[in-house]
Formats: C-alpha cells, sequence, structure tokens
C-alpha cells in the first residue's frame, strides 16, 4: 500500500479506537484489504453536497474513510493525483446487527447517522448516492426485486447505486467467495446460510430493468474472490 493511502487509513481507523479494540482493528484490516474503499474515495465517487445511503453500512468503515479524506485534504495532505474529496456530505447507514451500528455511532458521532434495522424494511427516505457492498446475495430473489425497485424510487435521475456482487460464473474464484461467505455468516450465528446469487450479467440485467445505466468492473485485486463492482446511473 502506498504511503499516501496507508496515512488515510490509519486516519480512518483512528476514531474506531473508542468503540474498542475490535472495532478499531477490523477498520484498519477491512480498508487496508478490501480495494473497494480507497477505490471509491480515490475516484471521486461522492461529489460535494450529495446525500449519502449505505445499506448495510457495518461499523461504518467506507463514511469513516470519506470523513477522513475531507479531513486530510482540508490539511493539504492529499494527494495531487487523487481527485478532490467531496465536501458536505450528508451520510446516513442502515443495518441489521445492532452492535455494529453501535460501533459507528461512537466512532462517527455527529458526522453521520446510523439505524438498526432491514434494509428491506427501512425506510430509505431519498438519496443521491446509494451503496450496498455484498448484501444482494443474502436475499432471496423476490426481496432482491423489491429493494431495488425501492432504491429506484430513493435515488434521482442522474443519481447512482453503487453495489457489489459476487459473478457466479468466476468458477474457482466464485467457490472462494462463496465459502467466505459462509464463514462469516457462520461466525454470526446463522448456521444454514443460503445464498441467492447470479452471474454478473444478470445482476446488471436485473439493474437494467429496474431503471439503471450499469457498468461493471472487477473489484477483486488483491484478493481470491469473484467480487464485481456495478456502477448504475438511475435513467
Amino acid at each position: 500500500m502506498r504511503a499516501d493511502a496507508h496515512a488515510l487509513v490509519e486516519s480512518a481507523a483512528a476514531p474506531f479506537r473508542a468503540a474498542g479494540h475490535f472495532a478499531w482493528h477490523f477498520a484498519r484490516g477491512k480498508l487496508r484489504y478490501d480495494p473497494v474503499f480507497l477505490a471509491l474515495v480515490t475516484r471521486g465517487a461522492f461529489p460535494d453536497g450529495v446525500r449519502v445511503l449505505d445499506l448495510g453500512c457495518g461499523q461504518g468503515v467506507l463514511f469513516a474513510l470519506l470523513v477522513a479524506a475531507q479531513r486530510r485534504f482540508d490539511a493539504r495532505e492529499w494527494p495531487d493525483a487523487w481527485p478532490r474529496p467531496g465536501a458536505g456530505l450528508a451520510m446516513r447507514g442502515i443495518d441489521l446487527r445492532l452492535e455494529a451500528v453501535r460501533r459507528a455511532r461512537v466512532a462517527l458521532g455527529a458526522h453521520a447517522a446510523f439505524e438498526h434495522g432491514d434494509v428491506c424494511d427501512a425506510r430509505l427516505g431519498e438519496a443521491d448516492v446509494v451503496v450496498m457492498m455484498d448484501v444482494l446475495h443474502y436475499l432471496a430473489p423476490g426481496r432482491q426485486e423489491a429493494l431495488l425497485d425501492a432504491i429506484a424510487h430513493t435515488v434521482p435521475r442522474g443519481g447512482c447505486f453503487i453495489t457489489r456482487v459476487a459473478d457466479a460464473t468466476a468458477g474457482a474464484r466464485y467457490a472462494v467467495t462463496r465459502a467466505g461467505d459462509w464463514l462469516v455468516t457462520l461466525v454470526r450465528g446463522t448456521l444454514r446460510p443460503r445464498f441467492h446469487c447470479r452471474p454478473a450479467a444478470d445482476w446488471s440485467a436485473l439493474l437494467a430493468r429496474h431503471g439503471f445505466s450499469v457498468a461493471a468492473e472487477p473489484m477483486s485485486a488483491g484478493t481470491p474472490f469473484a467480487n464485481v463492482l456495478l456502477t448504475a446511473t438511475r435513467r
């Protein structure tokens, strides 16, 4: 990891010390080894003043990274090669795990709002950018459709839905991805998890049916997984 990226990650993880040893180490590990967070923040995915809704936000590591990015930019510690991070973001997250929401609230304080609840039942309100990482495959097909319909009514035309999914056609890498999901769900206490996965092309087609134009790109750099990032713009 480059020195500037490392410094950004350390800055983003630091507030989680207040939420406990586990929260801090989890944030550091997630931000260092999962490529999606740095990719989004260092590509300018969040323009000034947008309303960001993170569905399945966990303990809020994406928002912590966004806060740290703005802080480092203001301190003139932002690389010239990276787009300027968005300022004045309104950030809101929803997650099913109460303990994760508690950690997020402790670490982020007034920087973001966090709600405990099921994303399928929550009132999504309005947002310019909706983010949902590694969540859709946990939902049955009918609930996938219903949630995507709700998201399509949440973002305005030109708004964006950013999600990461696994490509079910990716062979051995897909098998590794599913094994990782099994492990995570078992650790969380789900003894017989069920996943509802699709090929990447089918995910894109599903989003297109809900009124989005979709751009897909691999998002597994440095990992053995078969993850694909879908950036869907509301038509």
